[in-house]
């Protein structure tokens, strides 16, 4: 089955039977659902949502469906049209609408489309909504709006533009020592609207900017994951060009990743790392992240005098422990920065300014700038689940079989070794377990990951 419903929305495969994928029916199943739980949560006359979508090939019909389906439920459309994630979510509060969709299946291939959730604050949904909205499909339970009190629809594409004026007036974002710098980057956009939003950003920081694969059709030259075996068209063009730097995002702009001026990854981990570690000099106070994210924040984090916790995996997760924890900044090591001053949302504009200040200031290169952090290697992993694969039982055998190291359960299963760690999950987006390692050599993580995926394989009988 390809059709996922989580707390965090929905996610499938364009075409194939009702319920097995996400098929027109099913997005306007969810987009139902959405819309009777906020209008179920309020005693207001008329209620408001922003959507937006990256620019996959299937956006412009699951985009049709579900802004119809508001429609005809007598709720408002605020639409962006081809957008991103961070920009949508920076639009809800401004806009002072009641929640908001992206139409997005982030990092995954072209056959996948995503109904992203989030509330009136541009953030995404609580588990315990989640769960009510899937409660709400299931049953459907649903009442549509008569001919006169349809919602209506208001296109608005100027929040691009609105997104980058909002990072640009950051305290902490110094255009014009960037400027000064007289960077060169180039920019992967996987040919979505990260192509459009992070060059026009760039160049309003006075950055020289290179495009690849920087056209919004939907046709992604590469695997959309921002990883080091996806990159290699960028890794060489950097060094062509002599470029200061790659920036590459994936398809909905939520996550980034940077290549070094030697054609390296800097490390999708250690976008994180390098902003918490501008923030921190100016702004001193906590970060968190993720429990599958590395170390190297923490030691950053420490070395600024600040404390650092964990979440469990997932943005809501993370955003959820940062509020509680008053943390500076925060985000995933997958590339995913959330600074508050702006909003509680991964945001790659954020990323990218607050890089290339940190850059400027310090004057040196992107390699070197890599080299003073701590140097951790990871391996990420997976497993492809069956129906007959009971990850539970496995999970609790891994939590018995290392009981006497320091364990966290918070989410799966996290054993932290002295001088390493491994992170075994099941994945909320696809019916995979994911198995990360962290070591200090790569060679070390690999290997730990070769012996519990053997493991997991003894106690499963596969």
């Amino acid at each position: 089955m390809t059709l996922i419903k989580s707390i965090s929305g929905i996610r499938g495969t364009i075409g194939g039977k009702v319920g097995d994928n996400l098929t027109p029916v099913d997005a306007v199943k969810f987009a139902s659902a959405y819309g009777t739980f906020l209008k179920n949560n309020t005693s207001k006359e008329k209620l408001t949502v922003v959507i937006g979508r990256d620019a996959r090939i299937s956006g412009p019909m699951i985009h049709n469906l579900v802004v119809n389906t508001l429609i005809g439920l007598g709720i408002n459309v605020i639409d962006l049209g081809l957008s991103t994630t961070p920009t949508v979510e920076v639009a809800v509060p401004l806009e002072k609408a009641d929640g908001g969709i992206i139409l997005t299946a982030s990092h995954n291939p072209k056959q996948w489309n995503a109904l992203k959730l989030l509330n009136e604050k541009g953030e995404f949904l609580s588990g315990d909504d989640g769960a009510k909205i899937l409660e709400i499909a299931e049953a459907e339970a649903f009442d549509f709006s008569d001919v006169d009190n349809l919602g209506e629809i208001t296109p608005n594409d100027a929040y691009m533009d609105i997104h980058i004026d909002e990072v640009l007036n950051l305290p902490l974002v110094d255009v014009e020592a960037v400027k000064a710098a007289k960077f060169k980057v180039v920019v992967d956009g996987v040919n979505s609207s990260g192509g459009i939003i992070i060059p026009k950003l760039l160049k309003q920081m006075g950055v020289e900017v290179v495009e690849l694969y920087c056209e919004p059709n939907g046709h992604f030259p590469h695997n959309p994951e921002p990883l080091k075996e996806h990159l290699t068209d960028i890794s060489e063009l950097v060094v062509k060009e002599k470029a200061h730097l790659g920036v590459v995002v994936d398809p909905d702009v939520d996550r980034l990743a940077f290549i070094s001026d030697d054609g390296e990854m800097f490390g999708e981990e250690y976008t994180l790392v390098a902003c918490a570690d501008y923030v921190l000099s100016k702004t001193p106070g906590n970060t968190v992240s993720n429990m599958s994210s590395s170390r190297a924040l923490r030691d950053v984090t420490n070395a600024h005098n600040g404390n650092y916790e964990a979440s469990a995996v997932g943005e809501v997760n993370v955003v959820e422990l940062m509020k509680k924890n008053n943390a500076v900044i925060g985000g995933e090591g997958n590339g995913g920065i959330i600074y508050p001053e702006l909003h509680y949302g991964r945001d790659s504009l954020v990323g990218v300014a607050l890089f290339l200040t940190h850059l400027a200031n310090k004057k040196i290169s992107v390699s070197a700038l890599r080299a003073s952090y701590p140097e951790y290697y990871m391996s990420k992993n997976k497993i492809e689940l069956t129906p007959q694969i009971d990850v539970d039982a496995i999970l609790t055998a891994m939590t018995e079989k290392y009981k006497n190291e320091d364990i966290s359960t918070i989410d799966g299963v996290k054993i932290d070794f002295a001088a390493e760690w491994v992170h075994l999950r099941k994945s909320n987006t696809e019916p995979i377990i994911r198995i990360y390692t962290e070591a200090p050599s790569q060679e070390a993580a690999d290997k730990l990951a070769l012996r519990i995926i053997d493991e997991i394989k003894v106690i499963a009988g596969i």
